[in-house]
């Protein structure tokens, strides 16, 4: 039984590194990055079921997201990068406000931070994107402290992937896999988001 356990350890650890690694691959245009982490969410979502990852699925999935993905890429990104200008402009003193301005701006970037991540997890289950971005922002204001271990979470994998590029593809596989058990445990406590996330 041991061994069998360990196996299967392995195996799902080489699984969430193939989905990485996919993930990753399809990213690389930019645009397709969002159809690309719904996919990947999706296997992941298979993976953790037991279920048979179907590759024909997951290219169907990867094809409907491609329009809503591309805008959901354009959207973050652009949110993302106004407030890494404002964290860059208050720390450096061209903008006023000093530590609070700063700590309120790092704030609001961790709650995006996590709303992508729980709006991901909520796309393997839910096929609406709209649909994925309300509860997600609903999940991070009713669970500021589950939003926090994600972003948490995703900031450390962003750093080990900065300084180690070769284990980028791989971590990608690993976070899809912590934020989605994060998320059925944290959140199962929620009867709103249990509600919502079953929809």
């Amino acid at each position: 039984m041991a061994r069998r356990d360990w196996k299967d350890t392995v195996t799902v650890a080489a699984d969430l590194a193939l989905v990485g690694i996919a993930v990753t691959v399809c990213s690389l245009p930019v645009l397709t990055a969002g159809a690309a982490a719904h996919a990947g969410s999706v296997a992941v979502r298979d993976i953790i079921d037991g279920s048979a990852v179907r590759p024909s699925v997951l290219w169907r999935v990867f094809r409907r997201s491609l329009l809503p993905g591309a805008l959901a890429t354009v959207a973050t990104a652009t949110l993302a990068w106004l407030l890494l200008f404002n964290l860059g402009a208050v720390a450096s003193g061209r903008v006023p406000g000093g530590l609070p301005v700063l700590v309120g701006t790092g704030a609001v970037a961790a709650a995006l931070l996590a709303a992508c991540a729980f709006g991901v997890v909520h796309l393997a289950q839910h096929h609406s994107w709209p649909g994925a971005l309300r509860w997600a922002a609903g999940a991070v204001w009713r669970q500021p402290l589950t939003a926090a271990m994600v972003a948490g979470v995703s900031s450390i994998a962003a750093v080990i992937g900065a300084l180690i590029p070769v284990t980028a593809p791989l971590l990608v596989g690993y976070l899809l896999f912590a934020v989605h058990v994060v998320v059925a445990r944290r959140l199962a406590a929620d009867p709103v988001a249990v509600d919502t996330l079953d929809a």
